[in-house]
């Protein structure tokens, strides 16, 4: 059977941001081997008219659509097409059945023109990765001469406030009709192949390169108290009575936020300790100096149905960098039995911060940064592809197969 000649992802995240993104670091690992065309976030004339209010910005490439294709180079030296969609209708505040007549009109076009792409690349025969986005990947199905499509599920989508409205129920169908499905934690695994046999796990990894950089910064910029940090969006996923016990029980320790707030409780309850920190998102490449100033990290989450499904991207970014890490006991963590500490109450985890701030040793900062170098962004395109070459296997005949034997 004849293979792929690219690989075509669909999902709902932009390509750039002021943090790291699976399904984009997935992408550019994959690049170095595969033709990558990444199709980049679907804004809806909702996102345009945010815009010109000012309460959103959005990339001057998607206002201008000038040049809706660019290629990237990457700096592992792979390539990938990152093409900016037509603008899509809002209509995710809709009912049923208005919004499936609707959104059949948003995938063809988006399709149509998608197509005109492909043959601009000269891309016939793409392995279709979906990004968390069954909600157009399963109207897209068969329409794109695609040799495999993969669910990539990197979240529980039924739980979130947005996807969950319709993702839900178009999930159920779509993990049906997809020939494999990808997950980043064990838990979305063991829900996901209840009904998609043909399940794997593929976990978060990490741009190792970029966040060991803070590992040899470490010691060289002092501060006057020690920071415990934490890195990435800050949520109702934020035990919030926790944290707030270790800010008021540890005066003499600076804890800093580094990342978006979601959560106006956060700030709200927070910002009146003098030693508590916001800090704005910053781009990838400015993450190592701050995490070099820390002595330890958190990952201060409750403990419920969505976190459970989590496997972080941030426990392998502190990992990298060298730093201590103490985290909640949200979801399952087993590969960190070694390297991090679990505690689950406010008291219990203050104490774990401060043995984590009292760690000095050379040979438990080396074994946590060689979990991580583990864990790289490389490590899980290469399992990834094992995922391919299986597929690959399931499309042999069993006559072509006889005759290989």
């Amino acid at each position: 059977m004849e293979n792929f000649d690219c690989i075509i992802c669909v999902g709902q995240t932009a390509w750039e941001g002021d943090f790291q993104k699976a399904v984009v670091q997935l992408m550019t690992e994959l690049s170095v081997r595969h033709r990558v065309l990444y199709v980049d976030y679907q804004y809806t004339l909702k996102d345009y008219a945010m815009h010109l209010l000012g309460k959103r910005s959005l990339p001057g490439r998607t206002l201008s659509r000038a040049e809706p294709l660019v290629k990237k180079t990457m700096a592992n030296g792979g390539e990938v097409y990152v093409w900016t969609p037509p603008v899509m209708l809002p209509i995710n505040w809709l009912t049923e059945s208005p919004y499936d007549a609707l959104l059949k009109q948003n995938v063809g076009r988006l399709t149509r023109q998608l197509r005109g792409v492909m043959k601009k690349l000269d891309m016939h025969r793409p392995l279709v990765v979906n990004g968390l986005n069954p909600v157009f990947g399963l109207p897209m199905l068969g329409k794109l001469n695609e040799w495999a499509t993969i669910y990539y599920c990197f979240d529980e989508i039924t739980i979130g406030r947005w996807m969950g409205r319709h993702g839900g129920r178009y999930e159920l169908d779509y993990l049906r009709k997809v020939d494999a499905v990808v997950t980043t934690s064990t838990a979305l695994l063991q829900s996901k192949s209840l009904l998609q046999p043909n399940a794997f796990c593929v976990k978060n990894g990490v741009n190792f390169e970029l966040f060991n950089q803070a590992n040899q910064l470490t010691d060289k910029k002092p501060t006057v108290k020690p920071i415990v940090g934490y890195l990435g969006t800050a949520d109702d996923r934020v035990d919030l009575p926790l944290v707030e016990h270790c800010v008021k029980t540890m005066p003499d320790v600076l804890f800093q936020f580094v990342g978006e707030v979601h959560e106006p409780k956060i700030i709200e309850q927070l910002s009146v300790y003098p030693n508590v920190t916001f800090t704005p998102p910053h781009q990838p490449h400015a993450l190592p100096p701050l995490l070099a100033r820390m002595k330890a990290a958190m990952i201060p989450y409750v403990r419920n149905d969505h976190t459970y499904t989590i496997y972080p991207l941030k426990i392998n970014e502190y990992l990298a960098a060298g730093l201590p890490v103490v985290s909640t006991p949200f979801a399952i963590l087993d590969d960190f039995d070694e390297v991090i500490e679990l505690a689950q109450e406010p008291e219990e985890f203050a104490q774990a911060l401060q043995r984590a701030l009292a760690d000095e040793d050379d040979q438990r900062r080396e074994q946590r940064v060689t979990t991580a170098k583990n864990n790289s962004w490389e490590q899980r395109a290469q399992e990834f592809e094992e995922v391919i070459d299986v597929l690959a296997k399931q499309r042999i005949p069993a006559a072509q197969v006889t005759k290989g034997a």
